[in-house]
């Protein structure tokens, strides 16, 4: 089913949200991959403040390429997931919603996604050309030392992914294996 959204994305949204769903998302996105993640923990570690508002916020797991004159990014393909995984509960708990990536994730992110209502989206790897057309404007916010890693804010419009996992556990990447299964 393809369903509509816009950022922030609260427990209302997520909840409504199922595996397979076709989701187009409008808002404000921030972009973050390992270095970010690893330097958010250390930072929350040592008791500061996380240098974005991570309330009902999405994460993409993104590389961005350097922008064309005139664009505002370039090529926006996702990363593999899975390397955030040591991160993500702990962004979770403190109430991120979203994550938005390629490939699977370990059950502790699973847990705690069920245990926040999160949900877990992939973008279509391959297709960063495509992607960077609904980025809007893209800014960097922090950790700009970390060059292509830093943490940017882009804005986005019907940004295009997939409920992989919903807020419940379901799982697009097991139930699709199976349903592939059965119908051989």
């Amino acid at each position: 089913m393809d369903k509509y959204i816009n950022t922030p994305i609260t427990e209302k949204v997520t909840e409504d949200l199922k595996s397979g769903d076709y989701v187009y998302i409008t808002g404000t996105i921030y972009v973050a991959r390992d270095a970010a993640h690893k330097r958010m923990i250390e930072a929350l570690n040592r008791g500061e403040e996380l240098p974005i508002n991570i309330k009902d916020a999405a994460i993409y797991y993104m590389g961005p390429s350097p922008a064309r004159e005139g664009k505002p990014i370039g090529s926006a393909g996702p990363t593999t997931a899975s390397r955030m995984d040591k991160y993500a509960p702990t962004l979770l708990d403190l109430g991120q919603k979203a994550m938005i990536g390629k490939g699977k994730r370990s059950k502790e992110v699973v847990d705690a996604m069920i245990r926040n209502k999160a949900v877990y989206f992939a973008a279509v790897g391959g297709a960063g050309a495509l992607l960077s057309k609904c980025i809007k404007k893209s800014r960097t916010l922090c950790y700009e030392d970390l060059g292509a890693e830093a943490i940017l804010e882009i804005q986005v419009e019907n940004f295009p992914v997939i409920v992989v996992i919903d807020s419940k556990g379901n799982n697009l990447y097991e139930t699709a294996t199976l349903e592939y299964a059965l119908q051989k």
